[in-house]
């Protein structure tokens, strides 16, 4: 069964796409990768919100001001970005992410539904994976209580939400959030299995 691995059908999924609705736990579940897979590179996308409590600036967020965001995005430095929830920006920059992948070390993007598909379109090899809640009231009350948005903010990101839950079927595997720990194993056990084969394994 083993092969070369310079054919396409035996690739290892070296660039993983993780996405899902808002409050899934997909900053959660690549926390616990950076911490305890070390080997995985996560890049870190750029925003022009304003930092959470505890957030840090280069580690979670490159937090940028709208004019830096535009220019960087004109300049074509994003792979992706969009404007979310109708309000900030994000973006990943695109030379780190090249710059890993030319090294041949397994790279993960979490991004948002709209960056997800900008980055199939660009890097249609990499594999696709949708963080899914256990059920829809527990992703309300993860939204609920994680107490960082106001109730006008909370109503527009389950409106969102209930969207994004909708795309599940555009993904290559979909993986439930229902313990932190498990979630992010099975995610990175992605990384090292041929591409073609998990995603058979998911249909």
């Amino acid at each position: 069964m083993d092969h070369p691995t310079d054919g396409r059908a035996d690739r290892p999924c070296r660039l993983v796409v993780l996405a899902g609705p808002t409050a899934v736990g997909k900053g959660t579940v690549s926390a616990y990768v950076r911490q305890h897979y070390p080997e995985v590179w996560l890049s870190v996308s750029a925003t022009t919100r304003p930092p959470r409590p505890g957030e840090v600036d280069g580690v979670h967020y490159h937090f940028l001001d709208d004019e830096e965001f535009e220019r960087l995005r004109q300049a074509g430095e994003f792979l992706e970005w969009a404007v979310v929830h109708g309000r900030a920006k994000y973006g990943t920059p695109r030379g780190p992410v090249e710059r890993v992948l030319a090294s041949g070390r397994p790279a993960l993007l979490e991004i948002d539904l709209q960056g997800a598909r900008q980055v199939r379109e660009r890097m249609p090899d990499a594999l696709f994976v949708f963080l899914a809640p256990p059920s829809w009231d527990e992703l309300v009350h993860r939204l609920v209580g994680r107490g960082t948005e106001s109730e006008d903010e909370r109503r527009a990101r389950l409106e969102t939400a209930r969207t994004e839950l909708a795309a599940a079927d555009e993904f290559d595997v979909v993986i439930v959030n229902d313990d932190v720990a498990r979630a992010a194993k099975e995610l990175v056990s992605l990384m090292v299995g041929p591409c073609d084969k998990v995603r058979k394994n998911s249909t």
